[in-house]
Order: structure tokens, then C-alpha cells, then sequence
């Protein structure tokens, strides 16, 4: 049976701390210039509707240090854009490639797609989750802080797709998250319920940093609401992450942000560029953790 990777909940508390394991094991043989090449022979295709940066680096240049092939394709160079129905295009191109990555504007399309393919399909952010960003988030937490059950992370913000995989790790690792979202842009409801009392809803970001183990961000005005940022600046006046909110946290509290940041919106320069931050980790640890996941769904 094909395995994708559409959501954090498509894997088991088991598989996910394997995953973040390996991702670990992974980083120290890269470190060390050791050759592990177990995906030679294979191809990887890439289909982005939306712009990258940290997601295409890293899943090209993981898929050369397993020894594999990465191709990256644009809707706008294939018949997807052209009117080819997407279920079409899923059993085309899953029977030339051994793992396709996408990143899209609707998460439905993504299922649609994995639904018809004959390969493992892998989530690269959608409207929904972003799943890819919290295996280097969860890795990053663990090196820096070894386990994370029975410990407390704040959501400050937006209760967008990152948040949503924030809240599904949350359920999965046994750590407690807190959101603080302004009125009006909380986490979707059906994923909060099922999450249960891993995760609790707020307004206020003082509280939900109060004593916290690590705080973490996003931008407030997502790829594809650029329309919406005038009202977005408003509606996140004082919600940005900065040092005094920091102080609210346990002195050894860490700072992270999946990137791009815009600084003195969601994130002050003190923070982002403080001692608490791991940001920098953070988004190198997305190159060993996608490599840890190609290697799960592919071997």
C-alpha cells in the first residue's frame, strides 16, 4: 500500500519520534562528510503552485545526498494548468517518479492528487498544514531540549496552517500548546477537537507565554492573503514576539519562526536574532528531516 505524508497525523507517535531520531542521525553523518546513499536510482518530482525558498532547497538538495534525483515542475510549464484534471496528471506522473512533492494553494488538491498516485505523495505546505516544517521543528526542540512531552509551547499569532501542525504534533509528542490569536483568526475548530487538551485557545499572548518552554511565530498575512495585510497589521497590533514577551517565558525559553520573518511585525530583531532563537537550526533541520522522511516512504 502506497504511504503518503498529507498531515503529521498520517504517522504514528512512534513513526514521528523515529522520524525525528533519524533526522538526527542524519545530520551528524552529513556533518561528518559520510556518503549514505540509499535513494540512488530514484526521482523525485516537485509540482509548486506556491513560491519557495527553504522547502525547494531542501528537498532538492536532500534527495542528491541520498543519491536520488529531484525534479522541480512549475503548473505554469505542465497541462495542470492547462486544464488537466488533477486526478489525470496524479496517475501520469506517479507511474515515472518514485515520490512526488507539492505545494498548493488548496489542501483538497493535494488529496485528490495522493488519492490517484501510485507513489507516495508528500505534503510541502498547503492552505491546511504544513507537516515538512514541524518534523524540523520538533527536531530542532528535541536537540536543543531533549524531550518534549510534559512540556509547554506558545502559539503567538495567526492560527494558520503552521499552526495546525503545531497543534497535531502537540497530540502526537504529549506537550501542551498554547494559541493566542487575535478574535477572529483561530486555528481551525475540527483539528483543536481533535487534539483535545493538548492544546488550549486564548487571546491574550502574555498568557499564553506565561512560564512557557518555547514560543513560536509565523507571519501574519500568509502566502496568497498579501491582499488582506493592511487589515492584518491592525487586527496583530501587539502580538509581536519581542523581548519582553520572551521575559514572560522560562529563562532558558527558546524562540522559533519557520521563515521568512518579517521583523518588527510578528518578530522583533532582538528576538529573531537573540540567544534564545534557533531559527537558524531550525530551517537547516528541515533538509535532515525530510531526509529521515524520503528515506521512511521510499525504503
Amino acid at each position: 500500500m502506497t504511504r503518503s505524508f498529507l498531515t503529521l497525523a498520517d504517522l504514528s507517535r512512534d513513526e514521528l519520534a523515529r522520524l525525528i531520531e533519524r533526522a538526527r542521525e542524519l545530520k551528524v553523518q552529513h556533518r561528518r562528510g559520510e556518503r549514505h546513499t540509499p535513494l540512488a536510482g530514484k526521482t523525485l518530482a516537485m509540482i509548486f503552485e506556491k513560491s519557495s525558498t527553504r522547502t525547494r532547497v531542501s528537498f532538492e538538495a536532500g534527495m542528491a545526498h541520498l543519491g536520488g534525483t529531484a525534479m522541480f515542475l512549475s503548473p505554469r510549464d505542465m497541462q495542470l494548468d492547462r486544464g488537466e484534471p488533477v486526478e489525470d496528471t496524479a496517475r501520469v506522473i506517479s507511474r515515472m517518479v518514485d515520490a512526488i512533492v507539492i505545494r498548493a494553494n488548496s489542501h483538497a488538491m493535494i488529496e485528490r492528487f495522493a488519492a490517484h498516485s501510485r507513489v507516495p505523495v508528500i505534503n510541502a505546505l498547503s492552505d491546511r498544514d504544513h507537516p515538512c516544517q514541524l518534523l524540523a521543528d520538533m527536531q530542532t526542540w528535541v536537540e536543543h531540549r531533549g524531550p518534549v512531552a510534559g512540556k509547554t509551547a506558545a502559539w503567538i499569532g495567526d492560527g494558520n496552517n503552521v499552526c495546525h501542525s503545531w497543534i497535531e504534533a502537540a497530540r502526537l509528542l504529549g506537550f501542551h500548546l498554547r494559541v493566542a490569536t487575535p478574535k477572529g483568526y483561530g486555528p481551525d475548530a475540527a483539528i483543536v477537537r481533535e487534539a483535545g487538551k493538548s492544546v488550549s485557545l486564548g487571546h491574550d499572548p502574555a498568557t499564553a507565554a506565561d512560564k512557557a518552554d518555547l514560543i513560536v511565530t509565523d507571519t501574519w498575512a500568509s502566502m496568497g492573503q498579501e491582499e488582506e495585510k493592511t487589515k492584518r497589521l491592525r487586527d496583530f497590533a501587539g502580538y509581536t514576539v519581542d523581548a519582553a514577551l520572551m521575559r514572560r517565558a522560562k529563562p532558558d525559553a527558546l524562540f522559533m519562526h519557520c521563515l521568512p520573518a518579517y521583523r518588527e511585525h510578528e518578530v522583533s530583531s532582538e528576538v529573531l536574532d537573540g540567544p534564545q532563537s534557533v531559527v537558524w537550526d531550525e530551517a537547516e533541520n528541515r533538509l535532515h528531516a525530510q531526509k529521515a522522511l524520503l528515506e521512511f516512504l521510499l525504503k
